[in-house]
């Protein structure tokens, strides 16, 4: 029922998705995003899980050997695949591939809204060859972003819904952890949106031109642990340890 809610939420946010997402405050997140990305994707079969319209995948699908997404939301892949993008309708509890599938699995801005967690992490890993990489995005607790959000009222995301008709989590770098499994250990940390204290600010004159270029620096940076989004950069181990 939960999941079906969900499915609900973002057929319904489809169509308002890419409304503003193409300049400013979502253009710059997009890039931070890529960004991490392509260093792992270069040359390698890579899966999203949670891919929207498709927004990621169309900036990452130049370095890949192979891209493939899926989504919850039969409202958002109709987008996706109008990108020409090769996407399936999934869960990301149960991802409809064989083991040890990918080179990358990624996933942003999507985990802080699934609630079995660890059953999500787990498939992730599944789908992942040994030696692979795992890049899972949560919302930081310990970020200005975290602080902006319980400052503020929720936001629409169309005529009549807002992000708070939507289960939401924020984690700290060491819940996240805890979440993964026993296969996928965290080899380093990289924060999007550090500075940003909310989206409005990118209607201040000249801040669209500086704060990308501060963003880049920072998810660099020894503040990379307060980005508003916070990545798990995981390495898949090629072998369990036995016992």
């Amino acid at each position: 029922m939960k999941e079906a809610s969900t499915k609900s939420y973002y057929d319904d946010f489809s169509a308002w998705y890419e409304k503003e997402r193409h300049h400013g405050y979502h253009a710059m997140l997009d890039s931070l995003e890529l960004n991490v990305l392509r260093t792992y994707a270069a040359g390698k079969d890579v899966l999203e899980v949670g891919c929207g319209t498709g927004l990621i995948m169309d900036g990452v699908r130049p370095v890949c050997r192979s891209l493939v997404g899926v989504d919850l939301s039969q409202g958002m892949l109709f987008a996706t695949r109008r990108r020409d993008l090769q996407a399936a309708q999934a869960s990301a509890t149960a991802l409809p591939f064989a083991e040890a599938s990918f080179d990358v699995t990624y996933s942003f801005k999507v985990l802080a809204h699934v609630e079995d967690i660890e059953v999500a992490m787990a498939e992730m890993a599944r789908v992942t060859r040994p030696g692979g990489y795992v890049l899972a995005e949560f919302y930081n607790r310990h970020s200005l972003r975290y602080a902006a959000k319980r400052l503020s009222r929720p936001g629409k995301i169309s005529t009549h819904r807002t992000e708070a008709e939507v289960f939401t989590r924020w984690d700290t770098a060491q819940d996240i952890e805890g979440y993964l499994p026993p296969s996928l250990t965290v080899e380093r940390w990289r924060g999007v949106r550090v500075l940003t204290p909310a989206a409005a600010v990118f209607k201040l004159p000249s801040v669209d031109k500086v704060l990308p270029r501060l963003e880049h620096l920072a998810s660099r940076s020894f503040l990379t642990g307060f980005g508003g989004f916070l990545v798990a950069v995981c390495r898949k181990r090629m072998s369990l340890p036995s016992f």
